[in-house]
């Protein structure tokens, strides 16, 4: 019997016991885009809607083998990478990428938080700019990595377009997605898009709702499933957007803080909200 030609995508990110973000959210990603997940854990995080209360790394070497163990056995049409904490495990990520030979790889450089916090050091930014995400078919940093990476203030639309240019030419990457999550006004919730020829504003309808956790993680891995369906990056990245928009009209009430996307959308008989939903 021939086997089923199946998409696989790979997520080397850190994960959240709130169920959230992180691998869990990106696993999830990829199963409503009939897509086969696998993972490469980094850190393990306590934490729930109302916040983190610690983060473990995990050793580098159980890193490497489990990016090893997926690759050289099932293979991956697509790659993502969320948290990677510090700089051993960003440089080992960035070496396993070139030596496995991963392609379609989408870098969250998940570095400082919406609300401006920064969670990893300066060393492992730099190692992030010069090691990772070069080799990145796009990179998607919010409004507060994208003035990181680009040494700009981005405080509007005009800054957030000169932002996505600036890294491009300087981190020599294919494609660069700032994302306007975390802007106010007329900001928020718009993307922009630099390839180094075309320069778009990708606008989607605004969803009122304080459950918006996970986000980030959610853009990236269906970036990341649309490329390992086949799709250009251009396309996985509008169809990307328009998955989000709707997780974000289902968002899940639940916890006491910010509770995440709700992904399993398309289950629903009827896509009708409930008690449950925001």
């Amino acid at each position: 019997m021939n086997k089923r030609s199946i998409a696989v995508a790979l997520t080397i990110a850190g994960s959240d016991s709130g169920g959230g973000a992180g691998i869990q959210t990106d696993l999830r990603t990829f199963a409503f885009h009939c897509v086969h997940g696998t993972s490469a854990i980094t850190c393990i995080t306590a934490q729930n809607t109302l916040g983190v209360t610690r983060v473990d790394a995990m050793p580098k070497e159980a890193i490497i083998a489990q990016i090893q163990a997926v690759v050289e056995d099932i293979g991956v049409q697509a790659a993502k990478t969320g948290m990677l904490l510090n700089q051993d495990i960003i440089a080992a990520v960035a070496e396993q990428v070139k030596v496995l030979q991963i392609n379609n790889l989408v870098v969250d450089p998940v570095m400082v938080s919406r609300a401006g916090a920064q969670l990893i050091d300066d060393q492992a930014i730099n190692t992030l700019r010069h090691d990772l995400i070069p080799q990145a078919a796009i990179v998607t940093p919010n409004r507060y990595e994208a003035q990181i990476l680009s040494g700009l203030e981005i405080t509007n639309l005009e800054e957030m377009q000169t932002a996505a240019q600036v890294i491009h030419q300087q981190l020599n990457v294919n494609a660069v997605l700032v994302k306007g999550g975390g802007m106010s006004g007329a900001g928020r919730g718009v993307d922009v898009w630099f390839d180094g020829d075309k320069l778009e504003v990708l606008k989607t309808e605004v969803v009122d709702t304080k459950n918006t956790h996970g986000t980030g993680c959610t853009l990236s891995a269906a970036i990341a499933a649309n490329l390992a369906l086949g799709h250009d990056l251009w396309t996985a990245v509008q169809e990307a957007k328009k998955y989000v928009t709707t997780a974000l009209q289902y968002s899940l009430d639940i916890g006491q803080g910010q509770g995440p996307v709700g992904h399993f959308f398309p289950l629903l008989p009827s896509r009708d909200s409930s008690a449950h939903f925001s």
